[in-house]
């Protein structure tokens, strides 16, 4: 499994992924997840990606390739899409595709298991306005908005909460990459299968440029970062008061003499 987000804030957009994949506890290795698409001065796109493996690399070849979808001229790439939306269109139609050649024929167990993927597209393209999808397996999408600026995808759970208290779309960028990586330093200490090396990219409003760093494991920043999480959250539990009608005096105890 995985872990990636996506946050879109009114500065710009901050997306961050894990590299942990497994298939058993015997079988865990690295993979790149965070892949990013940028043309100088024209565009910048990203694409997270979760779930399997197999169906996500197909679909992004097959993307690099070019895909044509029934209402276009010839194939498109990210590189040559018109806008964002439309990048999401031929993402999400990738990925149905390469679910439909696998679960072929389609059953039950496939379709909810095996050729299970996602996958978090976000950017700007020149002249069109800086956005975040969610891409679903089925090759349909969501778009984030300002009532809930970030989407996530793969073991999510974890690091939601921090994200849901403290993030809004008048958060500053890095404010937004710092809750970002308490997400997922509160989602490695809960989950197994996520884990360092981070890949994360930073890309300000209207800027068509991307700031790339990987974060490893001993990344003296994050590392830092964990550390004063933990502590600040202990201090903020102790000094709340304790629950008014809880009652631990210890209980008496009873006397009993012997009778020789």
């Amino acid at each position: 499994m995985t872990y990636c987000v996506g946050m879109l804030v009114n500065d710009g957009l901050a997306m961050i992924a894990d590299t942990r994949t497994n298939a058993g506890v015997d079988n865990i290795s690295s993979y790149r997840k965070l892949h990013v698409f940028r043309t100088p001065g024209e565009r910048i796109l990203s694409v997270a990606t979760a779930g399997n493996l197999s169906v996500t690399q197909t679909a992004l070849a097959m993307v690099a390739e070019g895909v044509k979808l029934p209402d276009s001229t010839g194939p498109e790439t990210l590189e040559t899409v018109p806008s964002l939306f439309r990048a999401a269109q031929i993402l999400g139609h990738a990925m149905a595709m390469v679910r439909a050649t696998i679960n072929t024929p389609p059953t039950p167990t496939a379709d909810a298991l095996n050729v299970s993927a996602s996958m978090l597209l976000g950017g700007q393209i020149g002249g069109g306005k800086m956005g975040l999808y969610l891409i679903y397996g089925q090759g349909n999408f969501i778009e984030c908005g300002a009532d809930t600026p970030y989407l996530q995808i793969g073991e999510l759970k974890y690091g939601k909460p921090i994200l849901d208290r403290a993030l809004h779309d008048n958060t500053p960028l890095s404010e937004a990459v710092k809750l970002g990586l308490i997400s997922f330093d509160s989602t490695i200490r809960s989950n197994i299968a996520v884990g360092p090396p981070l890949d994360l990219i930073v890309m300000p409003r209207d800027g068509l440029t991307g700031m790339e760093r990987r974060l490893e494991a001993d990344d003296p920043y994050f590392r830092d970062l964990g550390r004063r999480w933990s502590e600040a959250l202990a201090a903020a539990h102790k000094a709340m008061p304790d629950p008014t009608w809880l009652d631990l005096k210890p209980a008496k105890t009873a006397t009993i003499t012997a009778v020789i």
